[in-house]
C-alpha cells in the first residue's frame, strides 16, 4: 500500500512555535480565553486526578490553572515546541514569586510528539489540551495514544478549531495554496473518539467573531502566536504584488466600521475512558465475577 503524504508539515509547526515563542504571551488572548472556558467546564464534572497531563501546554498557562484547582494532582506538560516549553520554564519560575501555590512543585515539562507520547499505560486521570490538535496531521493518532494513557475512569478534554475558522482569510486567496490550517469538523472528531474506544463522548462549538484593524494586523498576529499555516500545501515563496492586493481587496469588502471580521469556531470535546469491551483484535471480553458461596 502507497503510503499517504502528510497534510500537514511537522517541521514548519516547530518552527513556526520556536519563532513566536517570545512573543506568544503578548498575544495569546484568544487562546487564554479558550482555556479560560475549558476551564469552567471542569466545574461540571467530577473527577480527583491523580496526574494530570496537559498535551500541547505552550508557555503553560494552563498548567497554572490547573495546578490550583488540583493541588494534589501530579502536573505533567508535554509539547512539540522545546522553546515553547523552555519559554514555559521561565513563566512559571517568575510565577513562584507571585503564586504561593507554586512553591515547592516542579512540573516536569516534556518535548514530544502527541502520537507518540513517552509515558506509561494507563499512567493519567485528566488529559487536557487546549488548541492542539488542528496541528496534527491525524488527530485520530492522537486519540488512541490519549485513550492508551488514560487510566480506567479517566478523562480527555480537548478545545481545537472547527472548519468555519479564519474562514474569511481563507475566501480571500485564489491562488490554490493553503493560507490556513485544515480545521476538522467536530462530528468528525466525535466519531474518532468512537472509534478508539471512548465512551459517551461530547461535543459542542461556538463560534467567536475577532476583528483587526487589517490583514497586515491579523497575520502579525498569526505569526506571533505560532499560528500561521503549516500545511503542506501552503506557499513556499513570496506571493506576489498582485495576489497581495487582490487579498487584501477582497477582504477589505467585510470591513464593518474600520475593522475586518475574523471567524473563529470553537470545538470543545470530552469523553471518558470506560471499562474496554473488546480487545484490539475485535473479540469481546467477558467478564465472569465470583461469587461467594454461604457456608
Amino acid at each position: 500500500m502507497t503510503p499517504v503524504a502528510p497534510l500537514v508539515d511537522q517541521r514548519q509547526v516547530r518552527r513556526n512555535f520556536a519563532r513566536a515563542a517570545r512573543t506568544y504571551d503578548e498575544v495569546a488572548v484568544l487562546q487564554r480565553e479558550i482555556g479560560s472556558r475549558m476551564l469552567e467546564r471542569l466545574d461540571y464534572v467530577r473527577i480527583e486526578p491523580e496526574c494530570v497531563l496537559d498535551l500541547g501546554c505552550g508557555t503553560g498557562a494552563s498548567l497554572t490553572a490547573l495546578h490550583q484547582r488540583y493541588p494534589d494532582a501530579r502536573l505533567i506538560g508535554a509539547d512539540l515546541s522545546a522553546p515553547m516549553l523552555q519559554a514555559s520554564r521561565a513563566q512559571r519560575s517568575r510565577l513562584r514569586w507571585l503564586l504561593p501555590f507554586l512553591r515547592g512543585h516542579d512540573t516536569p515539562l516534556v518535548a514530544a510528539d502527541a502520537t507518540l507520547l513517552p509515558f506509561a499505560p494507563r499512567s493519567i486521570s485528566l488529559l487536557w489540551s487546549n488548541l492542539m490538535l488542528h496541528w496534527l496531521d491525524d488527530p485520530l493518532a492522537a486519540f488512541r495514544e490519549a485513550y492508551r494513557l488514560l487510566d480506567v475512569g479517566g478523562l480527555l478534554m480537548f478545545s481545537t478549531f472547527g472548519p468555519d475558522t479564519l474562514k474569511e482569510l481563507r475566501a480571500s486567496f485564489s491562488d490554490g495554496y493553503a493560507h490556513t490550517q485544515h480545521f476538522t469538523d467536530l462530528h468528525d472528531y466525535g466519531d474518532m473518539l468512537l472509534a478508539c474506544g471512548f465512551a459517551d463522548p461530547v461535543m459542542d462549538a461556538e463560534v467567536l467573531t475577532m476583528t483587526y484593524p487589517g490583514v497586515d494586523a491579523l497575520l502579525a498576529d498569526l505569526r506571533q502566536s505560532g499560528s500561521a499555516c503549516a500545511m503542506q500545501d501552503r506557499r513556499r515563496g513570496l506571493t506576489g504584488r498582485a495576489q497581495w492586493a487582490g487579498a487584501r481587496a477582497a477582504y477589505a469588502r467585510l470591513s464593518r466600521d474600520g475593522r475586518l471580521p475574523a471567524t473563529v469556531e470553537v470545538v470543545y470535546g470530552h469523553a471518558w475512558k470506560a471499562q474496554a469491551k473488546q480487545l484490539p483484535d475485535g473479540r469481546k471480553i467477558v467478564r465472569f465475577d465470583p461469587q461467594q458461596r454461604g457456608r
